[in-house]
């Protein structure tokens, strides 16, 4: 099973989801669907505009857990 950890990395790093849509350009929704796990479907472009904005790691964003 696949998880995003993206609302322990916001939280970890005091950056609100606010803010994380203003620095990508997301819209605020998506961000909070990816903040509270409810995407299905993940879209590289947006996890690629992620990773740009906040410095990190795709692996800081998402774990397999089985």
């Amino acid at each position: 099973m696949i998880q995003l950890t993206l609302n322990k990395y916001l939280d970890e790093h005091g950056i609100t989801r606010y803010e994380l849509a203003k620095r990508t350009g997301i819209r605020f929704q998506i961000v909070d669907n990816y903040y509270k796990n409810k995407v299905v479907r993940y879209d590289s472009d947006i996890l690629n505009r992620m990773c740009d904005a906040l410095e990190c790691d795709i692996s800081d964003l998402i774990r397999y857990k089985k």
